[in-house]
């Protein structure tokens, strides 16, 4: 099962969620701090770039493909309304990681082509986004993860407890940013507990 961590320093610091992260065999650490400005964000990837280096953790940027590349991040991850990600493709060299974020299967079918990994979703009710109401669900996970050729994780309202259903889905794994926020709870302990799932 691949593991991603995705950051909101509002819940908890994101360096020290990475160290963490990154000791504990966290798959994938998406930095989503979207209302910093280019010199705060840069100096955050570049820090937790320097943590996660040497360890099976990849660092990827979302949205700002500028600081992925300028900070030596392993990759961006896309929005859906972000660039195409076949122009990125593009642009970076071989091996930098594209991911995006789908919400449909149009979506879905469109971006796999050009990309390493989809984030589907939002799966279940979250606390992430309150007020939404229109859920991709696990039948629709089902579908975008039969219908791609590449991994599809799931997002929203991530628990534990509903990880085996996600796998049953075909899903390669999870992204979530609550799961991760309890500073109570240390993030190898939650990893090793997502791994056991079945």
């Amino acid at each position: 099962m691949t593991i991603c961590l995705v950051t909101d320093r509002r819940r908890r610091p994101p360096i020290e969620q990475a160290a963490e992260a990154a000791d504990a065999g966290v798959d994938l650490i998406q930095i989503r701090e979207r209302d910093l400005d280019a010199s705060q964000l840069a100096a955050i990837v570049t820090r937790i770039v320097q943590i996660t280096r040497g360890s099976r953790t990849r660092v990827v940027v979302n949205d700002r493909l500028d600081i992925a590349v300028a900070c030596d991040a392993d990759g961006v991850h896309l929005r859906g309304d972000s660039i195409p990600p076949a122009r990125v493709r593009a642009l970076v060299p071989q091996g930098f990681l594209i991911g995006r974020s789908v919400h449909e299967m149009s979506e879905a079918l469109a971006a796999a082509p050009h990309v390493d990994y989809l984030i589907a979703g939002t799966v279940f009710p979250t606390t992430s986004k309150p007020g939404r109401t229109d859920f991709l669900g696990l039948r629709g996970l089902a579908s975008i993860a039969a219908a791609v050729p590449v991994p599809v994780l799931a997002i929203g309202g991530i628990t534990p407890e509903c990880v085996g259903e996600i796998s049953a889905t075909g899903a390669a794994g999870i992204a979530a940013v609550t799961l991760f926020s309890d500073a109570d709870r240390p993030i190898r302990d939650m990893v090793r507990s997502l791994r056991l799932q079945p």
